[in-house]
């Protein structure tokens, strides 16, 4: 008996010495990207301005890193938040194996990063210390950006008002807790370029980095569903009802197929006005995740160019029921 407790027992400390040395591997490997380039970014008045208009209506930084006020139609932006973080992505409202929050990236939060950290954190998915970004933070998308269009962003980000915040830091479930690790992006290419002048490549170029694919493509398990790529359905929850992305593929019966250039430009514009961003609505009346009121600043003619792309992607039939309220 004796001796079976012995070899019980030295097997154990075999399986926990097996177990602390993986646990040493694998956090010393992952997660496995670059070192962040070494650059300084010169803030001119055009990197500035186009950082503000990619930070606020294209990728839309804005929106996950700021607080919304969804009593309003499309949640806008609370003045005075932007860039602030705090809000938290779990499973109740997306269903997430754990608990993520948006980052402060005012000056307070990410005031001693440097340039070059700011850049591999955007489009690699780690932080200033090496460690791995939940890909809510859509790097993989970010990962296209053009050398020019990532130093306008830095040097944008650098000029918001710093806000005094404490974020939490991530809890995520197990195996996710291992997983997430081994997700960032090993390398940037600051040699990426798009063709401004060829309307489908630089509209693809700006779906990309505006994470359409992200939100309007369905998942399950937490892996999109790539035979519906872009026909909407990811869900998002609040206590008083779902939201559903829509489907902007080309199919006629589901999608945007019907839709005419002016049609889709237009529906964007409609959410310019101050107007338009103070519609109250009540707690279960119709309401979208839909960043409409950030994302109608873009240009008609980038506008343009997103739907030159969409019309080239495979229709898709997806009906998708936008909105449903909770009893």
């Amino acid at each position: 008996m004796k001796k079976l407790f012995k070899i019980l027992t030295y097997s154990a400390l075999g399986v926990l010495a097996v177990a602390v040395v993986f646990f040493v591997y694998f956090n010393s490997t992952f997660p496995k990207t670059d070192s962040a380039p070494d650059v300084k970014v010169e803030a001119t008045k055009e990197r500035l301005e186009r950082g503000k208009y990619l930070v606020s209506h294209v990728a839309v930084c804005i929106d996950c890193h700021s607080t919304r006020d969804y009593s309003k139609f499309s949640g806008p932006v609370v003045g005075g938040t932007e860039g602030k973080g705090g809000e938290v992505f779990n499973k109740q409202n997306l269903g997430l194996p754990g608990s993520v929050f948006a980052k402060n990236i005012t000056p307070a939060g990410i005031g001693s990063w440097t340039d070059g950290e700011i850049i591999r954190a955007i489009t690699c998915g780690v932080n200033k210390n090496g460690e791995s970004l939940f890909p809510l933070m859509p790097y993989m998308s970010y990962n296209g950006f053009t050398k020019e269009d990532l130093f306008s962003i830095v040097a944008y980000i650098r000029t918001l008002k710093p806000i005094e915040n404490h974020v939490p830091e991530k809890s995520l479930d197990f195996p996710m807790n291992f997983i997430e690790k081994t997700i960032p992006v090993k390398s940037f290419s600051m040699e990426n370029k798009v063709d401004r002048n060829n309307p489908v490549e630089y509209g693809k170029y700006l779906v990309q980095v505006a994470g359409c694919f992200d939100c309007h493509t369905p998942q399950e398990k937490g892996k999109p569903i790539m035979e519906k790529n872009f026909a909407g359905g990811m869900e998002f929850h609040t206590p008083d009802f779902t939201l559903r992305s829509a489907n902007i593929t080309p199919d006629v019966a589901s999608g945007i197929g019907s839709w005419t250039k002016e049609m889709f430009i237009q529906k964007f514009k409609s959410f310019e006005s101050d107007s338009a961003k103070n519609v109250s609505v009540g707690p279960k009346s119709f309401n979208t995740a839909m960043a409409w009121t950030m994302y109608a600043g873009m240009t008609t003619e980038d506008l343009g160019m997103i739907y030159d792309y969409l019309r080239t992607l495979k229709p898709v039939y997806n009906v998708v029921n936008k909105f449903s309220p909770k009893n």
